[in-house]
Order: structure tokens, then sequence, then C-alpha cells
């Protein structure tokens, strides 16, 4: 431990990151586990845009970001917030399958991300600044 006095300030330890992971590092909840909770599995059926907006601004991002996604089959939003769950939570994958999982069922997609933030009940942040992005 060193003592450092900077311009009247007085440092005497380096900040630490904040570590976010839980016991484990894969996602709490498989991706078609958007039935065990028929209400909610519901409303990102119905209404997956304002859904999406909800867990995208409950994660720290910009509101209206997965309205980005609406042109195209490619939904570079959804693979770049589940990119950013990932990396936040410490969660083991790849982009390649962030990209398919994306594509291919993005209301999954967004349903897992939001049961993975009510399961860990962590502050959200703005940005990646838990790991210093």
């Amino acid at each position: 431990m060193v003592t450092m006095t900077m311009m009247g300030w007085s440092v005497s330890e380096q900040p630490q990151p904040v570590v976010v992971s839980s016991e484990t590092d894969e996602w709490s909840s498989g991706i078609c586990d958007c039935c065990d909770e028929p209400r909610e599995c519901c409303c990102w059926f119905w209404c997956c845009p304002c859904m999406a907006c909800k867990t995208t601004k409950a994660h720290g991002q910009p509101f209206c970001l997965p309205l980005l996604d609406v042109c195209g089959c490619a939904r570079p939003i959804t693979m770049a917030m589940r990119v950013s769950m990932r990396h936040r939570y410490d969660i083991k994958g790849s982009m390649c399958r962030d990209c398919l999982l994306s594509s291919v069922c993005p209301h999954c997609v967004w349903c897992q991300m939001s049961r993975e933030m009510k399961g860990r009940k962590l502050p959200t942040v703005l940005g990646d600044l838990v790991h210093g992005r």
C-alpha cells in the first residue's frame, strides 16, 4: 500500500474492479425456458419491441436501441446486447452463437436476457464501465 499526494488529494489505494459474476459462468436459464413464465412469455410474444426496449434500459443502454433491429433479418442490436450481457455477467459463449440465436429467435434471446437480469438482481451501470471498456 503506497500513499501519494497529488494536488492536495491523498491516494492510499488504487480502485479495484467490480466483479459482477456469480458462482456459475453459464446462463441461469435456457434459450427456450421462456414458457416457464407464461405471462411474461405472452408479453414477449405479442410486444417484443416494447419488452426489448424495457430490458435495454434496465441494462443501462439507450432505451430505443432495439428498434434499430427492425430492418433486415440480422439483428445487430439484439446480438450486441447479448454479447454485452455475457461480458458483464462473465457468461461463457461465442459471438457466432450469439449471432445465430439473435437471428433465428430474437424473442427467445430477449426473454432469456430479461430473466438473467431478474435472476441476478445486480445494479445496472451505464455502458460497460465494469470491465473498463
